[in-house]
């Protein structure tokens, strides 16, 4: 109901409409929902590739999951670059570039992989998606003193992944 009144009210008043990941700052970034994003994009790669090597049940029920997949891959995609370009807009100083130089042009390679990957269906684009964004995760890490550890994913497509060794 409230709702409904403030948005009544918004069209005679016109309020400005804020939208930001965080302005307070709060502080807390974490390339964790990146990495487990490019990880969904290599399952779906992984699942759409089984899925044109495997008997059709159907044209139409076939049609409907490939597309399915298709969506989530470029979902998934597009939510990590976006989780990346957070942390390297909003946390990343000139004192982390100094220290870290390669971080502008992973950061570059990160993007051209997500968006390769969501144009294709090329597990070994998707892989290295991953690959860039645990080296972003690594680099991250350092920058806050944490050290890291890599360990396979406990959940298909089960790649390598960096974590903050706590």
């Amino acid at each position: 109901m409230f709702y409904k009144f403030v948005q009544s009210v918004d069209k005679y008043l016109s309020f400005f409409e804020a939208k930001a990941h965080c302005d307070v700052p709060c502080g807390i970034y974490d390339p964790s929902p990146a990495q487990i994003n490019a990880l969904t994009v290599v399952r779906m790669m992984d699942l759409m590739i089984s899925l044109e090597q495997g008997e059709e049940k159907g044209r139409l029920e076939y049609h409907n999951t490939l597309s399915r997949y298709i969506t989530v891959k470029e979902e998934h995609a597009e939510k990590a670059k976006h989780e990346i370009r957070v942390i390297w807009g909003d946390y990343i100083k000139d004192t982390h570039l100094e220290k870290f130089p390669e971080l502008t042009g992973l950061v570059h390679k990160i993007m051209q992989l997500g968006s390769k990957s969501r144009q294709t269906c090329n597990r070994d684009d998707g892989v290295a998606f991953v690959d860039a964004i645990n080296q972003f995760a690594e680099i991250f890490w350092a920058t806050k003193n944490i050290k890291t550890k890599k360990a396979k994913a406990p959940y298909a497509p089960g790649l390598e992944m960096v974590y903050p060794d706590l």
